[in-house]
Formats: C-alpha cells, structure tokens, sequence
C-alpha cells in the first residue's frame, strides 16, 4: 500500500490552511504536447509553484471537457498515450519528487478496462495520491470507493452549485483528499 498517497494530500492541504493559502493546482494532459514531455512538464509545473498536479488521462470520448482538453486528448491518442504510460510517467515523476500530490483525471472506461483492481494497485505502485473520475457518480461510489481505500488512493468527486444538499452529503461521506467544486 501506497502509504504516502493521502498523506501526501493531507500534508500538502494542512500546510496550507497553516500558511493561509489556498492551492495552485495545475492541469496538464499526460501525452500533450508529446509524451517524452510530461514529466518535465510536471516537474516544471512543481518549479513554478504548483501545490498539486491534475494529470489528464487521455481518453477518446472527453464528454464533460471542453475543446481546449478534447484536443489536448486527441493529440496525447495520436501519441498513443494510454493509461499504462500515464501511471509509468507518474512512477518516474515520483523518482525525483516524492512530495507533490499527483491526481488523475479521466473517465472509468479505461479504469474498467485495466480492471479496477489492476488499475488501483498499478496507481498505488507509481506514486498517485487521488483520483477524480469525471463519470463516478455517487451511485457508483461504493463498487470503486473500497478498492481505492484499499491502496490509499483518494476518490475526488465533482460537485456543481446545483447539486442537491442530500446528494452534497453523501458525497462529502464517499470523496477523500477534497472535492471538485
């Protein structure tokens, strides 16, 4: 088990709210520009004071992004950049920074296709401390929210100004680490 994982989230947040700040967390597309980038670009990222990194899985059908990351998505496919490569450039991001909390963020279907056993161990393995899955709804939660307890890994959910008080509080029960608002 990945014991750093949500310690890293929690540490990072609490020496925030200790600093009074709130967090710089960059969004960059794993793959985009060109693969062979990422990790200078994460590290980069970390250089001009990132807090955290949001680092895209690329996936083919980005339904709830809009055309700046769907065409950050396409180029990462047209580099053939798929979840695998995405863990393996967290993994190497971790051989030089093994304190700045890294999230993915994507969709379930290539979660489901690794299998989400195999995907949950393979992210505690490289170094990820959270995961927001754009599609996990709260119905979802309890079939997903197990397993990434079981490596340490924080479910992130989304909420919008519209989401209901009951639905707000079952979520805030599921999502570790914070909430995409």
């Amino acid at each position: 088990m990945n014991e750093a994982a949500n310690n890293r989230l929690d540490a990072r947040f609490a020496a925030l709210r200790e600093q009074g700040r709130t967090a710089l967390v960059p969004y960059i597309t794993a793959g985009d520009p060109r693969a062979e980038t990422t990790v200078e670009l994460m590290h980069a990222l970390v250089t001009a004071g990132a807090d955290l990194i949001e680092l895209g899985v690329p996936f083919s059908d980005p339904m709830a992004d809009g055309p700046v990351i769907q065409a950050a998505n396409e180029r990462a496919l047209a580099h053939g950049v798929g979840l695998k490569d995405v863990l393996d450039m967290v993994a190497r991001f971790r051989t030089a920074d093994a304190q700045t909390p890294v999230v993915l963020m994507g969709y379930l279907n290539p979660i489901e296709r690794m299998g989400l056993d195999t995907f949950a161990r393979a992210a505690d393995d490289a170094g990820v401390d959270g995961l927001i899955t754009v599609d996990l709804g709260l119905e979802e939660a309890p079939d997903v929210v197990p397993t990434l307890a079981e490596h340490d890994i924080a479910p992130i959910f989304l909420v919008a100004p519209t989401t209901a008080d009951r639905r707000l509080a079952g979520i805030c029960e599921q999502a570790r680490g914070f909430i995409y608002y």
